[in-house]
C-alpha cells in the first residue's frame, strides 16, 4: 500500500494565477507546441543536454519524411507533414548515430516505442 500526505498553504489567488501564467509562457516559448510531437524524445545524458548535443551536431531542422528535429527545441521531434511511425523511428536512429559519431555520447530514448516488431 502506498500513501501520501499533502500539506497545502493558503496563497493569494492572483499571485497563483500570475505564477501559472508565467510558467505557461515559459513552456510555450521553449517547446514546439505549435506542432504535434511525442514530447521530449531523449533522456538527458549525465553532464549534458540532449537538445544541445543534437543542435551542435547540426541536426536542428533535419527531416525524414514528415518528422523533423524541431527548430525551436532540438530535443523534440515534431510532425510537420503527416509523419509516420517509421519516419519517427528512422529520424531517432539517425540522430542517435550522428550525435554518437560527433560527441561519443549515445542518446537514449525517453519515449517508449510500442507495437509489433516485423
Amino acid at each position: 500500500m502506498l500513501e501520501a500526505v499533502f500539506e497545502l498553504a493558503l496563497a493569494d489567488k492572483q499571485a497563483i494565477r500570475l505564477k501559472m501564467d508565467e510558467l505557461t509562457e515559459m513552456r510555450e516559448s521553449k517547446q514546439p507546441l505549435e506542432y504535434p510531437s511525442c514530447g521530449s524524445v531523449f533522456k538527458r545524458p549525465p553532464g549534458h543536454f540532449a537538445g544541445k548535443l543534437i543542435q551542435e551536431a547540426g541536426l536542428q531542422g533535419y527531416q525524414i519524411g514528415g518528422a523533423q528535429v524541431s527548430m525551436k527545441h532540438a530535443g523534440f521531434i515534431v510532425n510537420i507533414d503527416h509523419a509516420t511511425a517509421t519516419d519517427y523511428m528512422e529520424l531517432i536512429a539517425y540522430v542517435q548515430k550522428i550525435v554518437l559519431e560527433q560527441s561519443g555520447i549515445l542518446l537514449e530514448t525517453e519515449v517508449k516505442i510500442i507495437g509489433e516488431d516485423k
